[in-house]
């Protein structure tokens, strides 16, 4: 199957990779079983940190976020693509546009709107089904909201965060861009540029930014 293979931004056969499978190797684990422990691996080992926006390729390999402390939606989506392929589950990108309704300030400061773009997620094969689930949102972050973590049980989607504890809307999609076998680095980057152009008019040619 095609999104089991390895590429440039799935470089499952880098030893940071293979370094982050180890416990979840072996045949006494089911795939289902190895599903939902790399994803909670992923969920809470890296923070979330929707503020660095990235253009360089070299920054969306599986391999290179693997060694970062904190990631976006797209990069800690991308290092759980790339477990899963190494475990030998099928896996993929899907992007799309979210809203955030809670603690909104510092997004519309910084991107002058509290909709994110292109927001990434993961389609994951398991017992003949497509299943959609989202790493992004890291327990101690999710807790400073009070909203819960989004838990995944290998059965059903979990990739849609609507109301924290209170009932209050959290989270909603507002556009859905379909997935993807690897990285749409072109496309991410003239979504980025259409929906932020404000980011990339200060005359500066740059493929980093911390906003």
């Amino acid at each position: 199957m095609k999104y089991l293979n390895a590429s440039y931004f799935f470089d499952f056969e880098d030893e940071a990779i293979q370094n982050l499978i180890t416990a979840h190797k072996g045949d006494s684990l089911s795939k289902k079983e190895k599903a939902i422990r790399v994803y909670t691996q992923v969920r809470d080992g890296w923070k979330y940190d929707p503020y660095s926006i990235s253009l360089s390729k070299e920054s969306f390999r599986a391999s290179t976020v693997a060694k970062k402390a904190s990631g976006n939606c797209v990069e800690k989506s991308i290092v759980l693509i790339a477990c899963l392929r190494a475990l030998d589950i099928p896996a993929r990108l899907h992007l799309g546009k979210v809203k955030n309704h809670l603690a909104v300030e510092r997004l519309e400061e910084k991107f002058g709107s509290n909709e994110l773009t292109p927001h990434g997620m993961v389609n994951v094969y398991l017992n003949g089904k497509w299943l959609k689930m989202s790493p992004v949102f890291n327990k101690t972050l999710c807790e400073k909201l009070n909203v819960a973590p989004l838990e995944f049980d290998g059965e059903s989607h979990s990739f849609l965060q609507q109301y924290n504890s209170q009932g209050s809307l959290f989270m909603e999609y507002i556009d859905d861009y379909g997935h993807f076998k690897d990285v749409p680095l072109a496309f991410m980057e003239s979504n980025i540029k259409e929906h932020y152009p404000h980011i990339f008019d200060t005359g500066e040619t740059k493929t980093e930014f911390k906003l």
